[in-house]
């Protein structure tokens, strides 16, 4: 067993958690805080087989949007107004970590 740990833009949340569930994977959604995706991001928790961790990828990857927002220059002690400049950086949908499950119970 598997656990998912995936961070997804709060803009495909709810997209992704149908999505799982109509491909029968069980997920929990958890509000967080951070700086990794502007507008907000959720975390999702969902518990997979071994073998089904890449049918969790394609649902994952299918219901989650690469955007490009704009966002402000940096601030730099070097001198110049290229720097203030307002950037257009491609934010991706969503981040995944795989953790090992060495126990599973339901109580």
């Amino acid at each position: 067993m598997k656990l998912l740990i995936t961070i997804i833009s709060n803009k495909d949340i709810e997209k992704v958690l149908e999505a799982l569930s109509k491909a029968g994977f069980f997920a929990t959604k958890i509000s967080t805080t951070g700086q990794f995706l502007e507008g907000g991001h959720s975390c999702i928790f969902i518990g997979v087989e071994k073998e089904r961790i890449d049918e969790a990828f394609d649902v994952l990857s299918g219901n989650v949007t690469k955007r490009i927002v704009r966002q402000h220059g940096v601030s730099s002690t070097i001198a110049g107004t290229l720097l203030k400049q307002p950037v257009d950086v491609e934010e991706y949908g969503g981040v995944c970590f795989v953790i090992d499950v060495e126990d599973f119970r339901k109580f």
